[in-house]
């Protein structure tokens, strides 16, 4: 029984990655919407993206740098950090900002945020796999990789393409109701006119 129930709790801790994982899908899934909002909110058709990235920036700083460093202090830890993990997470820092600002410049060039976020979700995954492969190749070789490998990586990106061709459009404008007011209002301007061309003609 005893046997059991530690092999459960293991498990479940096995399967703890997945729980971190849905919670970045979830957050992921939102960042870009909630960034047009806030470049649309700065109410600054010029600059608004940039006031937007500012405050990306700020967020930034609380939650990846604040928080490890509290973290990191009260937990007791070292500050013993090498060159290369050092040098390799600083440069991930900077791709992530730089991706962070591509999102608001498409948005700024017009892009429809499910499309450009479509395009990027698909896009990502076949990026990280290929660079993930390529920085760390297979034990075999090139040739051991499963042919549903490079059938997931033609899903993703086709399944970007049909997002980017098959978007829904935005929802039509109704057409302006004319009020019986504004019909007699109308009215009453056609019948002045009229009078005014026959005193004119008179």
């Amino acid at each position: 029984m005893k046997d059991q129930q530690k092999k459960h709790t293991e498990n479940q801790k096995n399967m703890t990655w997945l729980l971190f994982a849905l919670m970045t899908v979830g957050a992921w899934g939102i960042y870009g919407i909630l960034l047009h909002e806030g470049a649309l909110g700065m109410k600054d058709p010029e600059f608004g993206r940039y006031k937007a990235f500012l405050w990306v920036g700020v967020a930034y700083f609380v939650t990846a740098v604040l928080a490890p460093l509290l973290l990191l202090i009260f937990s007791g830890a070292g500050w013993q950090m090498s060159f290369r993990g050092s040098a390799y997470s600083f440069v991930a820092g900077i791709v992530g900002a730089i991706g962070a600002f591509g999102v608001l410049l498409a948005f700024g060039a017009k892009g429809h945020p499910a499309v450009v976020m479509s395009i990027i979700f698909a896009g990502a995954p076949v990026v990280n796999a290929l660079v993930a492969i390529a920085m760390h190749p297979p034990g075999d070789g090139w040739g051991s990789v499963s042919p549903l490998f490079w059938l997931g990586i033609g899903m993703a990106v086709l399944g970007g393409f049909l997002v980017t061709l098959k978007k829904p459009g935005p929802a039509k404008k109704p057409a302006v109701e004319v009020t019986a007011a504004q019909a007699l209002g109308a009215g009453s301007m056609e019948s002045t006119g009229a009078g005014d061309r026959d005193v004119q003609s008179d």
